[in-house]
């Protein structure tokens, strides 16, 4: 189903800071990936994909905060972020940055809407 929310992300500025308060504070299983400055964040359970085993929860990621990205964002699930920017573009919204693989999972990207709020994209490969 395309169109739920599947993913969120927490921008820090401290990430030992970030990382340590929300391991702490909620239990969350976090893992700095190589090579990027970014963090997976695992909520609850999961299968051997890394994918949720219990309905209820979404995993997500923490990144060093930018000028645009300041917020936490929510992502939302669509089958093709070319055609998904183009609707939100008609009603109002506008990309924010490029669309990027990540491995070989899919793509993701961001958008501001007209209120002003950065959201993620992901389509899957």
């Amino acid at each position: 189903m395309t169109g739920r929310i599947v993913h969120f992300e927490v921008p820090y500025d401290d990430g030992d800071r970030a990382r340590a308060f929300y391991r702490e504070a909620f239990g969350w299983n976090l893992t700095e990936v190589p090579g990027l400055d970014y963090t997976m964040a695992t909520t609850g359970p999961v299968n051997e994909q890394s994918v949720s085993t219990e309905p209820g929860f979404i995993n997500g990621g923490m990144f060093r905060r930018t000028d645009e990205l300041k917020q936490p964002v929510l992502t939302v699930d669509v089958p093709d972020i070319d055609a998904a920017w183009k609707t939100i573009e008609s009603l109002g919204g506008e990309r924010v940055g490029e669309k990027l693989p990540v491995g070989d999972m899919g793509f993701a990207a961001y958008f501001k809407d007209p209120e002003g709020n950065i959201l993620g994209l992901w389509q899957s490969a």
